[in-house]
């Protein structure tokens, strides 16, 4: 199976975001834009595991988001990878408490390889983004970039984490395996 760790995008900052993008998808034709379906705040990929891995990573998953209190996050601004002159992916980025987004990432990365699922970007410094849309060349989408630049969505708190399955067809299509809360409040601090 095909997994990837991931926050789920509240439907308002969904609705945001594609009130933003809608008239962009009109006038690049030519990208491979992704839609409110497949938005999601990835925290690890883990690409094909064994089915048998499951519920030892379901384990793992639920005491990674045990360990962390809920992220106060919004969408804002716009980039590319690698370079908006030489595009392969358009992006938005994530804003808000982005420490302890990373330290949540590494806690779901270090329960994946505990659980025999090392994650594939093993080594690679977190980047949170939402993918926009795919380039099937190199594009340059520096307008793009520019006009989506000014977007600030609103601040949401995220918290939950989901074990997602992908399966691979003309659009991707996405099942959840699993959901484990994170804290309610930071410990020590009330609820």
């Amino acid at each position: 199976m095909r997994l990837f760790v991931a926050i789920a995008l509240p439907a308002a900052a969904a609705g945001e975001l594609d009130s933003a993008v809608a008239p962009l998808r009109l006038a690049w034709p030519e990208l491979r834009w992704t839609g409110r379906d497949a938005w999601h705040l990835t925290l690890a990929f883990l690409g094909e595991v064994d089915e048998d891995l499951t519920g030892k990573l379901g384990d793992r998953l639920q005491r990674a988001a045990a360990r962390h209190s809920r992220l106060s996050l919004s969408l804002g601004g716009a980039g590319a990878f690698p370079t908006a002159a030489r595009a392969r992916v358009l992006w938005t980025g994530i804003r808000g408490d982005r420490r302890g987004l990373a330290a949540l990432a590494a806690s779901v990365a270090a329960g994946a390889r505990r659980a025999g699922v090392p994650p594939t970007q093993e080594g690679r410094r977190y980047e949170p983004h939402l993918t926009l849309a795919r380039c099937r060349a190199p594009a340059d989408v520096q307008t793009l970039v520019a006009t989506l630049g000014g977007f600030e969505g609103t601040p949401w708190m995220a918290g939950e984490i989901y074990l997602i399955r992908s399966r691979l067809q003309d659009q991707p299509r996405y099942e959840t395996l699993g959901a484990w809360p994170m804290l309610a409040s930071a410990p020590g601090r009330p609820a």
